[in-house]
């Protein structure tokens, strides 16, 4: 059932989507600063699209672990658009690329703005230090931002890799499972590169004197023995292990989003958009943060009457194959759904994870799929993140002609 969703005719669209090669940290983009990621992919989206960069009215932008500043403004002017295009950047840590494009979309469905260009980007190699500074004025470096209050058992807030293993064993997920999921995504990442499908949204990388043009996460010699041999990472004992969880990578992603209302022709480099209906951020406890994206699929989905049968595609970042088993088991997605609508052409297990870029690529590789999919179809996109958050976004599906074409 439809519920009381929006009407795609009269909603915002994101008509084009870029991505960089995602590389593994350390690898073939150590050197490149987070500007120098995400500026490549706001310039070439707009030439792609051939809007006046001038009609820009705005660029959202998440990042989580960098150096503060307005990264938004930074790689605006680094992609050579006009002073006059304003910037701002968000972190709401892995969540914080598809929460800018969410409230792209929303700013562009007050009328605010017209035509924005949103997105993520992490430069996991080059992110600075952290220190804080001690009573006697040394400097004592840390790993981490707290996300939430220690507790009383001073377990409130604890590593990503120790709450992926409380949430995957009170969900009953085994080792088996989770290897057999990760094992999953790098094939299917594989197939999808060889078969060209992340061909027409990849932006190559300067990095040096090399050109990075391809992601170099996924395993073509992983299988289920070698996965069978890695030991627990997190907790002793446990199912969580690297070769069942992403890697850390650098890399950007953005959007281009375009509101009603127009004067001026929009050419789009896709033949379908995702029309923006709505979103959710939910709250869970942090001590299971990996189910924060689930709890706002079902707060968003519940609003319209929707149920997860009702989706054609799902998009849901891949941090550790136990959490995202745990949440499809509480959307009621049995195995069968999961091969046909999550992560199709594999995930962050094998492509990684750049944190904050990672949201933004969900809806790039989202607009990817939208092109084989019916009108009318419904998408979306999920994320968990640090201190228990989660943000989900629906989408559907919309052929993109000269009546339907949105103009700046």
């Amino acid at each position: 059932m439809r519920g009381s969703l929006p009407d795609a005719r009269t909603a915002p669209l994101i008509v084009a989507g870029l991505r960089t090669p995602l590389a593994r940290a350390g690898t073939s983009l150590a050197g490149v600063e987070v500007q120098h990621l995400l500026a490549p992919v706001l310039r070439e989206l707009v030439e792609r699209t051939r809007v006046s960069a001038e009609a820009v009215a705005e660029v959202v932008v998440g990042n989580a672990a960098g150096g503060g500043g307005n990264l938004a403004r930074l790689a605006a002017l680094e992609a050579g658009l006009p002073a006059s295009v304003p910037g701002f950047t968000v972190d709401r840590q892995c969540g914080s690329g598809l929460d800018a494009i969410v409230l792209a979309c929303r700013l562009a469905q007050t009328g605010a703005s017209r035509l924005l260009l949103a997105g993520g980007a992490e430069s996991i190699s080059t992110a600075p230090l952290r220190g804080r500074r001690a009573a006697d004025g040394a400097i004592e470096f840390y790993s981490r931002a707290r996300h939430a209050p220690p507790g009383d058992a001073g377990d409130g807030d604890p590593d990503m890799g120790v709450a992926a293993e409380t949430v995957a064993r009170e969900a009953g997920i085994s080792r088996d499972r989770q290897d057999r999921f990760a094992l999953r995504s790098h094939r299917r990442a594989l197939a999808a590169a060889a078969a060209g499908r992340y061909d027409a949204e990849l932006v190559p990388v300067t990095a040096g004197a090399t050109s990075v043009n391809a992601d170099n996460g996924p395993r073509a010699r992983l299988d289920a023995p070698l996965l069978a041999r890695f030991p627990a990472a997190f907790v002793p004992g446990g199912a969580v292990t690297a070769g069942n969880s992403c890697g850390d990578a650098d890399g950007a992603a953005a959007v281009v989003v375009v509101g009603p209302g127009s004067s001026a022709a929009l050419d789009s480099p896709r033949e379908t958009a995702l029309a923006f209906l709505d979103a959710e951020t939910a709250g869970v406890d942090p001590r299971r943060l990996g189910l924060g994206g689930a709890a706002a699929v079902e707060s968003l989905l519940g609003r319209h009457g929707l149920a997860t049968t009702d989706l054609a595609a799902i998009e849901f970042n891949e941090a550790f194959a136990g959490q995202v088993l745990a949440c499809m088991d509480r959307l009621g997605l049995d195995d069968a759904a999961i091969d046909r609508v999550l992560n199709t052409d594999g995930g962050s297990i094998a492509l990684g994870h750049a944190y904050a870029a990672s949201g933004a690529v969900s809806v790039v590789r989202l607009l990817a799929r939208a092109q084989s999919l019916p009108e009318g179809s419904l998408c979306l996109a999920m994320i968990s993140s640090a201190g228990g958050l989660g943000t989900a976004a629906l989408f559907e599906t919309c052929r993109v002609t000269p009546s339907t074409r949105r103009a700046v």
